[in-house]
C-alpha cells in the first residue's frame, strides 16, 4: 500500500505546475551618441521614443529563453541625442501549464521579471553619456498581454467570418 502512496505523490508533484528562474543575463546592450557634442549645447528638452518587444524560444521540454528587448530613443530638435537598447534574457523552467498559462506566463510574467534589469540598465547607460538622469516608467505586460491576445482573437474571428473567394472560370 506504501508504494501505491508513493506513486500517487509522485504524479501530483509531476502536475503541480512549476517555475523556476535559472538565469537572468544580458544578452545585447548599445547605447549610441551619434550627434555629440552637439547635442550637449542644446536645450535638455528631448522627445522620448520607447519600443518594447518580447520573443521567446524553448530549449528544452519546459525550459524557456525569453527575451525583452527595450529600445529608447531620445531626440532634441530633431537631432538624436542617444539611442540606448538593451536585450535583457532569461531562461526559465516552466512545467506543467496549460497553453494558455504558458503563453501567460512567457508573455507577461517572464517579462514583469526581466523588466526592471533592464530598466537599470538603460538607466546606466544613460548616466554614463553623461545625459540627466533617466528612469523607464513601470510597463504593465499583463495588459499588454491582454491586449495583444485580444488582438489576436479578433484577426482570428475576422478570418474565420470572412467569405472564402471562389474562382470562376
Amino acid at each position: 500500500m506504501s508504494d501505491e502512496n508513493q506513486n500517487e505523490v509522485a504524479q501530483e508533484e509531476q502536475a503541480e505546475p512549476q517555475f523556476a528562474i535559472q538565469r537572468i543575463y544580458t544578452k545585447d546592450v548599445s547605447f549610441e551618441t551619434p550627434n555629440s557634442p552637439a547635442v550637449f549645447q542644446t536645450d535638455w528638452k528631448p522627445e522620448i521614443k520607447l519600443d518594447i518587444d518580447t520573443r521567446s524560444n524553448k530549449l528544452a521540454d519546459n525550459t524557456f529563453e525569453v527575451v525583452l528587448a527595450v529600445t529608447v530613443t531620445a531626440t532634441v530638435e530633431g537631432q538624436t541625442a542617444f539611442l540606448a537598447e538593451v536585450q535583457q534574457a532569461g531562461i526559465f523552467t516552466i512545467g506543467n501549464l496549460p497553453e494558455p498559462q504558458l503563453a501567460h506566463t512567457i508573455g507577461a510574467f517572464c517579462p514583469t521579471t526581466l523588466f526592471p534589469y533592464a530598466r537599470e540598465t538603460i538607466a546606466s547607460l544613460v548616466n554614463r553619456g553623461s545625459f540627466p538622469q533617466f528612469n523607464l516608467s513601470p510597463v504593465n505586460f499583463e495588459a499588454l498581454f491582454a491586449s495583444y491576445v485580444q488582438q489576436r482573437n479578433a484577426e482570428a474571428q475576422a478570418q474565420a467570418s470572412a467569405p472564402e473567394s471562389t474562382e470562376t472560370h
